[in-house]
């Protein structure tokens, strides 16, 4: 019976051994899941660039981080780490939207920075799209030994919810607004004076299609709190057709407020129609604009 007990002890101690340099970590506000294997890390974190994130729902077009603070466990080579890392996310039937086999692939050299972080970044735009759900993993590795790193976390997209839309028979994947100067997808309802905005259409579908073409019409109109009219393009497109190509591709109308007398917030209506049936998308917005 000794002899058992014995045994027994020694073969939790052996265990318990074996498990000593592995880590888990849990965020509770994110769903984010870690676990290291010869590496450990500080913090692992969700953040925006700048501040931390404390949420797994995402506007689309947002960017966010995911930040591995002070990670450590590297085998060095003089002073130098060299971690890889990997960045997959698939989609919720397990096919996979992105792939990034090493994020740290040009680092060749090693990295040599105390305290030691590393990031990916993740743009929840084309391929993702809005009202999905999809699971990020990031898989770090040691390449001069044998640690690694993995995290896990679900997030969810969803369209901009200052864009509302009347639709009568026109299908869309996508409808977002874009900002040219700041090159990225406006997440709210800000904007500058004399900045292009463009109010993009991707996979539009539910027009007439002859010869290949669409005989569409197109109209952007902005008015601010005090009724003034500020912009007003009945057509854009006029006489022309438009190849069902582009439509399905990307429709991606502009325009620029200008001028000193704006009162917020201006209503922005851009209308699209079909010339040959009743079929129309109209997308409103109000902007701040600063």
């Amino acid at each position: 019976m000794k002899y058992k007990i014995l045994l027994s002890s020694y073969l939790l101690s052996f265990l318990l051994s074996c498990q000593t340099d592995k880590s888990v970590k849990r965020d509770l506000a994110t769903g984010l899941i870690s676990e290291g294997e010869g590496i450990s890390c500080d913090e692992v974190h969700l953040s925006d660039g700048k501040a931390s994130l404390k949420r797994n729902t995402f506007v689309y077009g947002e960017k966010f981080h995911l930040n591995f603070d002070n990670i450590s466990g590297f085998e060095r080579v003089g002073n130098n780490v060299f971690p890889g890392m990997e960045l997959l996310v698939t989609g919720q039937k397990g096919d996979t939207i992105m792939h990034n086999p090493d994020l740290y692939s040009s680092s060749s050299n090693g990295i040599n920075i105390s305290p030691l972080l590393l990031q990916a970044k993740i743009t929840a735009a084309n391929p993702i799209h809005s009202n999905n759900t999809y699971t990020l993993n990031v898989n770090i590795w040691d390449k001069k030994g044998e640690g690694t790193y993995k995290s896990e976390m679900d997030f969810t997209v969803t369209p901009n919810t200052y864009i509302e839309f009347e639709n009568n028979n026109i299908s869309y994947d996508e409808i977002y607004m874009f900002s040219q100067k700041r090159n990225s997808v406006i997440t709210g309802n800000e904007a500058k004076l004399n900045e292009n905005i463009y109010m993009i259409f991707e996979g539009l579908e539910g027009f007439k299609i002859e010869d290949g073409k669409a005989n569409i019409g197109l109209s952007i109109k902005g008015i601010d709190s005090e009724g003034q009219i500020i912009l007003n393009e009945t057509d854009l497109v006029g006489d022309s057709r438009i190849e069902v190509t582009e439509l399905k591709n990307r429709l991606s109308p502009n325009f620029i407020f200008s001028g000193s007398n704006i009162k917020n917030p201006v209503s922005c209506e851009i209308t699209i129609w079909d010339k040959k049936s009743d079929n129309r998308i109209k997308v409103l917005t109000e902007l701040r604009i600063k």
